[in-house]
């Protein structure tokens, strides 16, 4: 790894995202705009596929980010910076989810059954190429509506485990609740879409 040169920023662009911090915390402005660089397209789409609103998922990603820097010294490298930026993320959506719930006056559904799925299967592309590109755009935007329509607490497990491909620990440390827990809901929400999808895609898309 080649020296960094804390004043031109050469070299940053090689460090690991936990060195970053610590120059951030130290005052390193270039290092903290590396960082945003680095994250902000993951975080903002994060928050979209969350509450599925592109404008406002711009704002929460700033608000992130502005978070991220503000509160910069609490950061302790014992543990992944992505894990850590997932869940300051992760709680801004569902705040958001909250306001917008407590506006309409929505409730959450339950009663899912269990099984078992990959819902990251429904957004994979089988059949590659200029023709499918887009049937496979209109697919991604029926799968990510139906995740739209899942209680929260499964809506979160999926986004993070199938789509921003976070490992079981990780969410657990995101979401703050056991791993039997993660993996409960995630099989529940994997046949929850599993039930909305399979009568608009049939089963040939969706197995």
């Amino acid at each position: 790894m080649q020296p960094v040169d804390e004043k031109s920023g050469s070299g940053l662009v090689d460090l690991p995202d936990e060195e970053l911090m610590e120059r951030i915390v130290a005052g390193n402005e270039l290092a903290f705009e590396l960082l945003v660089k680095r994250y902000q397209a993951k975080i903002t789409n994060l928050v979209h596929r969350f509450i599925y609103d592109r404008e406002r998922a711009v704002e929460i990603a700033q608000e992130v980010f502005l978070r991220v820097f503000l509160h910069r010294k609490r950061y302790r490298r014992s543990g992944r910076f992505s894990t850590w930026i997932y869940t300051i993320a992760v709680n801004l959506a569902k705040n958001e989810l909250r306001r917008k719930a407590r506006l309409r006056g929505v409730t959450s559904l339950d009663g899912l059954v269990e099984a078992t799925g990959d819902s990251g299967a429904f957004l994979a592309d089988k059949q590659p190429g200029p023709d499918r590109r887009a049937q496979q755009h209109q697919i991604e935007e029926t799968v990510m509506g139906a995740i739209q329509q899942l209680p929260p607490k499964y809506r979160e497990v999926i986004l993070l485990r199938d789509i921003q491909q976070l490992t079981y620990e990780e969410i657990e440390q995101v979401l703050i609740i056991p791993g039997g827990t993660v993996r409960s809901r995630i099989n529940r929400a994997r046949t929850a879409l599993k039930q909305i999808l399979e009568p608009v895609l049939g089963r040939r898309e969706i197995s």
